[in-house]
């Protein structure tokens, strides 16, 4: 959600009173509550038309919903017990379920990334693995780089190479859930890891961290090191950065390379760069675009890459944020 969208769920909150909020609060992954914490904080006055827009709308999108079933997933229980008998439903019942009863794992989201860190420090690297691809990519990045390089190495090409957590698994885990965290026991069975969410913790890293841990899978299974960095962070991607982020890429590259890279981008990716630069920059780099004639996949493709190693690099700095938010709505 955009900066307007989490304004609006904060002007929302503070109309409800605290202890409705507070009701609201409860339901929240931890990220959506510090951003909508501190965006409250820093709201001090809100004009009347802002809040009856912001009511209106909720009211309009709030009617558009309807509540069949008060508890959806004791009906889907009850329903397939009574029409395939509970052996039967049991073994649906945890894959279509899966992840909706994650307490253990929603208590870690709420800790600083020293403390997880901590607490799975001495454990085996395949349970570390399976433990944090349940947390969002960011956090799990942040635990890992509080490990020493060879832990962490591990613990990743054991998440690019798990695939998924099957239930002769669940047990060792659930143990150690148990004892590191409350409500552990009741983990289902879910299909996480692979290579994707490796390659995204890996982005998240930093530069140095990247290239110490691909070197290290590399040598272990060449094939694995690769299909990490084809998932890794790529041009399309950049569409995800934010405005401020592009706006920081754009004074770093060269206009020659720009027009190269951009003729293999898409247009959403073009726009974002045109609606980032000052009217004449953009209607120069346009006419260059148009102007230009086909160019060599293979010179798009080392264009863009320099850049992602730019976007790297200031990601390193703190000017840009990689992995962006998603497609959530509060309102």
């Amino acid at each position: 959600m955009d900066d307007h969208g989490v304004e609006d769920a904060a002007i929302l909150l503070m109309s409800l009173g605290e202890v409705e909020a507070a009701e609201v609060f409860k339901h929240l992954a931890p990220k959506e509550v510090q951003r909508l914490g501190e965006t409250i904080a820093k709201m001090k006055a809100v004009t009347r038309e802002r809040v009856d827009g912001v009511l209106d709308k909720f009211t309009v999108l709030a009617g558009g919903q309807s509540l069949l079933v008060a508890d959806t997933d004791e009906y889907v229980k009850t329903v397939l017990r009574r029409a395939l008998g509970d052996d039967k439903a049991n073994l649906l019942i945890d894959r279509i379920l899966q992840g909706s009863d994650m307490s253990g794992v929603e208590s870690l989201k709420w800790m600083d990334a020293g403390s997880v860190a901590e607490l799975l420090r001495n454990e085996h690297p395949q349970i570390v693995a399976a433990i944090l691809v349940h947390l969002d990519y960011d956090q799990a990045s942040s635990v890992l780089k509080v490990f020493a390089e060879r832990q962490r190495n591990e613990v990743l090409v054991r998440i690019a190479t798990l695939d998924g957590i099957q239930p002769a698994a669940l047990k060792d885990l659930n143990d150690v859930m148990s004892k590191v965290l409350a409500g552990g026991d009741k983990l289902r069975k879910a299909s996480l890891g692979g290579v994707k969410p490796a390659a995204e913790i890996i982005n998240l890293m930093g530069a140095s961290i990247e290239t110490a841990v691909l070197d290290y899978i590399r040598e272990a299974d060449n094939e694995l090191a690769q299909k990490i960095m084809d998932n890794m962070f790529t041009f399309d991607d950049l569409e995800k950065v934010d405005d401020k982020g592009i706006q920081a890429l754009l004074k770093e590259v060269q206009s020659e390379s720009l027009v190269i890279a951009l003729k293999g981008a898409t247009p959403e990716m073009r726009e974002k760069v045109f609606k980032n630069m000052s009217t004449r920059a953009a209607e120069t780099l346009r006419e260059d675009l148009e102007s230009r004639g086909p160019v060599r996949v293979s010179e798009v493709e080392s264009e863009q890459k320099e850049m992602l190693k730019i976007v790297r690099r200031l990601a390193d700095e703190g000017q840009i944020v990689l992995g962006g938010g998603g497609d959530d709505e509060y309102l």
